[in-house]
């Protein structure tokens, strides 16, 4: 529905890898806006971008203090430098669904949500996270230790409630748009109403902002892999044919899957805290060196290999 609108960053994700990837780079840009204010003596995006207008009043540019510029290489002179720093935007990452992408990445998506949550909010980053599964996997304690603004609509426990606010309540809502507002510093919420708002008007709005012209997309946010990635290395994620023996935690999955005799995927899992598609790469490589079995037609596997003490 959203797709094209002149605001975005990058195009709507739908792939949860991608949508890891986009993550990343949100880090990534928190960390150099932080560089950025640092060098400026500001301590938020609205102190650095009211510097940038004031200079810009006055006729005056300032140059990016992190930039490269021709004439700061050795034995070169030149009179070009340093590119003008610019205004910065607010960003907006906006996670319709938490628990799937929870269940597909997992524990790397969860640190980097809480980095976010932590620091981000200074630097112009905003965060605002959904899901219909509010359930202590899903909203972790590190997350929601970090998310100060809540927002509950009617759920089926109090387990649930309080999950999400720390206090009971919401199971007791009516539904259709109530819900509670609880905000931060704030132990009491707020009982609201939400406006209903039909798939006509959002249409309207999107094709309304669809019209002041196309979307200017930053290259890479989508692409950014990383070795600390859920799924491994750039040449695994992009579905290259890598070797999953060359992977740092290979060595480690062998021991974890010889120590206790069960060649299992969710068990490299748990122990390395990495995604399905790398843990299953690993199996699969231990299946190749004839270490473990192929999948019978449960999709178990036997271990080959000899004891631990052998």
């Amino acid at each position: 529905i959203y797709e094209g609108i002149p605001h975005l960053l990058a195009p709507v994700v739908t792939d949860m890898t991608k949508a890891a990837n986009a993550l990343n780079w949100c880090v990534g840009e928190m960390e150099r806006r932080y560089k950025l204010m640092s060098m400026m003596g500001v301590r938020n995006l609205g102190g650095y971008n009211s510097k940038i207008n004031d200079a810009a009043k006055l006729g005056e540019t300032i140059p990016n203090p992190i930039s490269l510029s021709i004439s700061d290489a050795p034995g070169v002179e030149s009179d070009i430098g340093p590119e003008p720093l610019t205004t910065m935007p607010h960003i907006v990452v906006v996670i319709d669904e938490l628990a799937d992408l929870m269940m597909v990445v997992g524990k790397k998506v969860e640190e980097l949500i809480a980095r976010l949550a932590q620091k981000a909010r200074a630097a112009g980053i905003h965060l605002i996270l959904a899901t219909q599964r509010p359930s202590v996997d899903v909203i972790t304690g590190l997350i929601k230790a970090n998310i100060p603004t809540r927002i509950a609509f009617q759920v089926s426990s109090k387990i649930d409630s309080r999950t999400i606010l720390d206090q009971m309540g919401a199971e007791a809502l009516l539904g259709q748009g109530d819900m509670l507002y609880l905000a931060p510093g704030t132990g009491l919420p707020v009982r609201v109403h939400g406006a209903f708002v039909a798939d006509e008007e959002v249409h309207a709005v999107v094709d309304h902002l669809k019209k002041m012209g196309p979307p200017e997309y930053i290259e890479g946010i989508l692409s950014s892999a990383s070795e600390d990635m859920e799924d491994g290395n750039s040449g695994l994620l992009n579905g290259g044919s890598a070797d999953a023996e060359s992977d740092a935690m290979y060595d480690q999955a062998v021991e974890i899957v010889l120590k206790n005799r069960r060649p299992s995927i969710s068990l490299v899992q748990r122990h390395l805290r990495i995604g399905y598609n790398r843990a299953a790469r690993m199996i699969e490589a231990m299946e190749k060196a004839g270490l473990v079995s192929a999948a019978n037609a449960t999709g178990g596997r036997e271990l080959l290999g000899p004891n631990r003490g052998e």
